[in-house]
């Protein structure tokens, strides 16, 4: 049998070793007696992996939420973490929590052993964590990004709910109009070829389509996977994604909406790592992960406007990253010294705006996507009952 285990020895860094033994503690064993220390295993199997297996994504939030419980109750740092590594052992983060342990255990601090697995930890939460232990708030530092993390996910929750109906009833009418040409307008061509009706050029045109459809289903859905399967690689492509991104925001209240999505997130950011006690250029070259790169240009220039002297207020609106608002509510936190609390209650603001357009959007688009259907399917319906309708008269 094989095994993979992770191991330490000394002061180098962790490694990965594969050995062959008969069960995990020989294998184990095999590896203390060359001087490493076991901190995790796993069975390989008799057979190579034919493909990578996928890696599980450690839970960046339930870590920081049941860290912050733990030392809240009077834990030490230490005490901590290994309580969390044995409640997860065999799990997909026991690992990572024990790669963690092994470095604070040869007396690094817990930022460098986060950083030292920037897989699990992003550089915003291991930046936000050093600042922290500068101050010794290292609970209330977890606390608010578990605040932070559940507000993005609320507002991406937003945005993915209310994308759901105009989906469904896109695809709904999609699977009716293709039931009406692959099965229901061939059988009346065939009604109309049998009576031998003079069809309108209207009807004549649907009842090809339907044919068309009828004849070479198989090849048109094939084609349709196979555009739908192009259109999701190239969604899939940084470059493709920014141009659509960039076309998108030229196009008036859309692409506002979605630059104050972008800015929510940005001071959301923002506002969690001034108040985990950052610098303001600092907290600006972290936060600027969360923007696409059409805004992170803007934000270049802005730090650069904010390290030469310049507020904080006037660079940002400057540069096209604040609303009027959040000018006025900067200018206020600049003058209280309250600019952690007051990039929160921005991000908030924008949040709340953005939810009563999408509310608005959501409203009206659906009536109007209804509308739209509702015209295309009755169009056919209508255009297959025409002869109908004359050859009734004619009989009269």
């Amino acid at each position: 049998m094989r095994y993979e285990l992770k191991v330490v020895k000394g002061s180098a860094p962790m490694a990965v070793l594969a050995l062959e033994a008969a069960d995990l503690e020989a294998a184990a064993a095999e590896a203390q007696r060359r001087g490493y220390t076991v901190i995790g295993n796993r069975a390989l199997g008799r057979l190579p992996r034919l493909a990578p297996a996928r890696r599980a994504r450690f839970p960046l939030l339930l870590f920081a939420q049941e860290l912050h419980s733990l030392l809240d109750a009077g834990l030490s740092l230490m005490e901590a973490i290994e309580s969390l590594a044995e409640k997860d052992r065999g799990g997909a983060s026991a690992s990572v929590l024990d790669g963690v342990m092994a470095r604070l255990r040869e007396g690094r601090s817990l930022s460098q052993a986060l950083a030292a697995q920037p897989a699990a930890f992003p550089e915003f939460f291991v930046a936000n964590v050093r600042a922290s232990e500068r101050t010794g708030a290292l609970a209330e530092s977890l606390a608010r990004f578990a605040a932070y993390q559940l507000q993005l996910d609320a507002a991406r929750k937003k945005v993915i709910s209310a994308s759901i109906y105009p989906v469904l009833l896109l695809g709904t009418g999609a699977l009716v109009l293709v039931f009406l040409l692959a099965y229901v307008v061939p059988r009346f061509a065939g009604v109309f070829a049998d009576a031998g009706l003079d069809l309108p050029w209207s009807t004549r045109v649907l009842v090809a389509w339907g044919d068309l459809v009828q004849a070479h289903g198989l090849l048109l859905a094939a084609l349709a996977a196979g555009l739908l399967a192009a259109a999701g690689w190239l969604l899939a492509q940084p470059a493709v994604r920014a141009r659509l991104l960039a076309f998108a925001w030229r196009r008036g209240a859309l692409g506002e909406r979605m630059r104050l999505f972008q800015l929510a997130r940005f001071y959301r950011t923002l506002g969690m790592l001034v108040q985990g006690g950052l610098p303001i250029v600092q907290a600006l070259d972290l936060a600027a992960s969360v923007l696409p790169e059409l805004l992170r240009e803007r934000l270049a220039s802005a730090r650069r406007d904010i390290a030469e002297g310049q507020t904080t207020s006037d660079a940002l609106e400057r540069h096209g990253l604040a609303t009027p608002v959040a000018v006025r509510m900067l200018r206020v936190g600049e003058r209280g010294g309250s600019m952690g609390a007051m990039l929160a209650r921005i991000a908030a603001f924008l949040d709340e705006e953005t939810a009563r357009w999408l509310d608005w959007f959501t409203r009206l688009f659906e009536p109007l996507l209804m509308a739209a259907l509702g015209i295309v399917i009755g169009t056919i319906i209508v255009l297959m009952y025409v002869p109908v309708f004359e050859l009734a008269g004619t009989v009269k």
